[in-house]
């Protein structure tokens, strides 16, 4: 496939009444009714006005209609900007001015937060029928601007091509975990996140069932797993962890799951991860800027379980390091950053992930060298909250650090020089910031150590 356009319309031809999206809750559809449907919401778009090289921000909640407007958006040739439903006021407004968005896709649900931060027009869902009459025109290189934290500064956008999503995907049709039309594979991360989109199209490819769940919760997630007859899901954060915190179930080992991938699986509980569920968990490494780089397969897995091993490059990625750093280059990679096309190095990525790599080629993360944190699975730029804190009027100076946590991985601290009490300061953060970003724990003290450039000193802090 050259785009996702043909790639849709592939998919319709060559299994047009085979379900392609289960939303649980929400609606089923076929291969041919997600290209119909998408077609119909193009047309309903370019009627409103978008069309080719527009971004339009997306902010809609795990349903139908996400991946549909998203689809919408390819054949139209303009792009999606994904946006965190638990942004507030400070994080979207930020997306939304760089982004330079067009418009926004959403529900009444969002419209309050619309209203305070004075969005560009905004088309309801409810009212964005889908129209009859679509012809394809050309397509775009670009598809989305994608945001993820930045390590020293605001979310950045990801922008992302064609080229990118068929790599990532077709890796995982084409290699492992070799996914084909009798998977069914299982999302329930939130939609704006990168992984649900790869899931999308990777089903796509391989002409497999996606199972969308509404979010993640643990008391109920094998139990959906087994109700849909779930052969393959991907998770990542504190998933792991909370999984193994319910309650053991007769029924554990009553699925026909056959292989689990996982970023970050902790190493104390891979093992009994394996041995709860009866199948394989599978360590994998990517990002938001490189795709699928790195996995564990099924030559590798049985020998580094527990071992934090990540696997060998997938075949489309090279992998090197250079003074501890992990950079990664190839074809699939995303186009830039927005406003900031050149951030390779001669064709690599710098990860800001410390590494080493043995002599049969398998990639070992030894930790990280941003200034981010990453909170259940949430990538957290330290310095978009303190930028937050310090605009309080009683905050003199504030530096955010991660800290080690058993259920979450790392949890938020704020330590502040000023006036302002925690609660006065959280509730703060709350009215500007999404809930995952607000510091779980804080230290007011009366000074921070700061470096001979009068930088606090994050490491002492740590």
């Amino acid at each position: 496939m050259d785009d996702l356009v043909g790639a849709i319309a592939e998919a319709a031809r060559k299994w047009p009444s085979r379900v392609a999206w289960t939303f649980d809750p929400g609606e089923r559809l076929t291969f041919a009714q997600v290209h119909e449907r998408s077609s119909g919401y193009a047309q309903a778009l370019r009627d409103k006005g978008i069309g080719q090289g527009d971004r339009v921000a997306v902010l809609l909640r795990n349903q139908a209609e996400f991946p549909l407007i998203w689809f919408a958006l390819v054949k139209l040739g303009a792009v999606i900007v994904p946006v965190n439903v638990k942004y507030r006021s400070v994080d979207a407004s930020h997306l939304l001015r760089s982004s330079e968005a067009v418009a926004v896709v959403t529900t009444r649900e969002f419209g309050p937060l619309l209203d305070a931060i004075d969005a560009p027009p905004v088309h309801h869902i409810d009212t964005l029928s889908p129209q009859p009459g679509f012809e394809q025109g050309p397509v775009n290189r670009v598809v989305n601007i994608q945001y993820t934290s930045g390590t020293t500064g605001s979310p950045k956008g990801c922008v992302l091509s064609h080229e990118y999503w068929l790599r990532l995907a077709g890796s995982l049709v084409e290699h492992f975990p070799n996914l084909t039309e009798h998977d069914v594979m299982l999302t329930a991360q939130p939609f704006h996140y990168i992984d649900p989109q790869w899931n999308v199209v990777a089903a796509l490819l391989a002409g497999a069932h996606l199972v969308v769940l509404d979010g993640f919760h643990p008391s109920s997630f094998w139990a959906k797993v087994r109700e849909h007859r779930v052969t393959y899901f991907y998770c990542l954060g504190a998933m792991p962890a909370l999984l193994l915190k319910m309650p053991p179930d007769p029924a554990d080992r009553d699925h026909r799951v056959r292989a689990v991938q996982a970023s970050a699986i902790p190493l104390p509980l891979h093992q009994a991860l394996e041995q709860r569920w009866g199948v394989g968990w599978y360590e994998a490494f990517g990002m938001t800027e490189t795709g699928a780089d790195i996995r564990i397969t099924a030559e590798d897995h049985d020998a580094f379980v527990g071992t934090g091993c990540l696997g060998r490059p997938a075949p489309h990625r090279e992998a090197r390091i250079a003074d501890g750093e992990l950079l990664l280059r190839g074809p699939g990679m995303m186009d830039g950053y927005l406003g900031r096309p050149d951030v390779f190095d001669d064709g690599w990525f710098h990860t800001g992930d410390l590494a080493r790599i043995d002599e049969n080629g398998r990639v070992y993360h030894l930790g990280r060298i941003k200034d981010m944190i990453r909170r259940s699975g949430e990538n957290i730029a330290a310095h978009e909250v303190e930028e937050v804190l310090m605009s309080h009027p009683g905050v003199r100076l504030a530096a955010v650090v991660g800290v080690p946590d058993d259920i979450r991985g790392e949890e938020v601290k704020a330590f502040v020089v000023g006036d302002a009490g925690e609660d006065e300061l959280a509730a703060y953060c709350a009215d500007r910031l999404a809930a995952f970003k607000i510091p779980r724990f804080w230290e007011l003290r009366a000074e921070l150590p700061l470096t001979a450039s009068e930088r606090v000193a994050k490491e002492r802090l740590r």
